[in-house]
C-alpha cells in the first residue's frame, strides 16, 4: 500500500525540466437524475457514513498514516546550510535557500522535491543489478546588490555531484522580447566549463550541498506524504 501511495504523489512533470506545469480541468454535464420520493430513499449521509466501502478507505489510510509515521519518522526540517537560510514552501514541492556572497552578490536558490531518476550498474563486491539516483532540479540566480544584473544557472543535482545545465544572463531593469538563452552548457569548452563550476563553488554551491539538499528532500517526502494521507483522511471522515 505504501508502494502504491507514495507512487501516486509523484509529481507528473517529466524528469529535469524547470519549466512550470500548468493543468486544467473542464467540467462535464451528467443527465439529471430521475426524481425519487426522498421517503424511501437513505440520506446520503447516512448512506455515506455506514458505508462498508467508506470504512475500509479509512481504516487502510489510518494504518497507512500509522506505518509511515513510525517506519520512517520525519524530523524537524533544517532552516540552515551553511550562510544560506531555508525556507520551506508546506504542500508545495520546493525549498528556498537565500544567501549572501561578500558584499556584492545575493544568492537565491530554489530546488524541487525529487523529479526523475536514473540507474545506474552497481559497483563493489555486489555488482549485479543496478542502483537507482534520483534527481533533483535547482535553479540558482547570483545577482547584484542593486539588482541591475542577475546570473542564472539550471542545473541537475545528483547525489554526489551538480550538473550545470544551462547559464543565463539577464538584465531586470529591461525587457528583451526573445533574449538571447546562451548555448548548452556541455557544449562550452572544458576549460570553461571548469572556470564555471569554481565559480559555484566558491559560493558553497558544491557536493556538500548536493548531500543537503537530498537528506532535506527525503525527509520533506516523508512528511509531505503524512499530511496528504491526513487530509485525505479527514475528508474521507466527513
Amino acid at each position: 500500500m505504501a508502494l502504491l501511495l507514495r507512487s501516486l504523489l509523484k509529481p507528473r512533470i517529466s524528469p529535469f525540466l524547470s519549466s512550470r506545469t500548468l493543468i486544467s480541468c473542464s467540467r462535464c454535464n451528467s443527465p439529471l437524475p430521475v426524481p425519487q420520493p426522498t421517503s424511501l430513499l437513505p440520506s446520503r449521509r447516512s448512506y455515506a457514513s455506514n458505508s462498508p466501502f467508506r470504512s475500509n478507505i479509512l481504516r487502510i489510510i489510518r494504518n497507512e498514516i500509522e506505518y509511515q509515521s513510525e517506519y520512517a519518522p520525519p524530523h524537524q526540517p533544517s532552516t540552515e546550510f551553511k550562510s544560506f537560510a531555508v525556507e520551506d514552501c508546506p504542500g508545495e514541492q520546493c525549498i528556498v535557500m537565500k544567501g549572501k556572497f561578500g558584499e556584492e552578490e545575493n544568492i537565491k536558490m530554489e530546488a524541487t522535491m525529487f523529479d526523475g531518476f536514473v540507474t545506474v550498474p552497481r559497483t563493489g563486491l555486489d555488482a549485479s543489478g543496478r542502483d537507482v539516483r534520483l534527481h533533483i532540479s535547482l535553479l540558482v540566480d547570483i545577482s547584484k546588490v542593486d539588482g541591475s544584473e542577475e546570473i542564472e544557472f539550471l542545473c541537475s543535482v545528483w547525489p554526489n555531484r551538480i550538473e550545470i545545465q544551462k547559464v543565463y544572463m539577464l538584465r531586470r531593469n529591461k525587457i528583451i522580447r526573445q533574449p538571447y538563452m546562451g548555448p548548452n552548457f556541455g557544449n562550452l569548452k572544458y576549460d570553461f566549463q571548469t572556470a564555471i563550476r569554481e565559480f559555484l563553488r566558491v559560493r558553497g554551491i558544491d557536493a556538500e550541498l548536493c548531500f543537503f539538499l537530498h537528506e532535506y528532500m527525503m525527509n520533506k517526502d516523508r512528511i509531505e506524504l503524512i499530511q496528504w494521507l491526513r487530509k485525505l483522511n479527514s475528508f474521507m471522515a466527513k
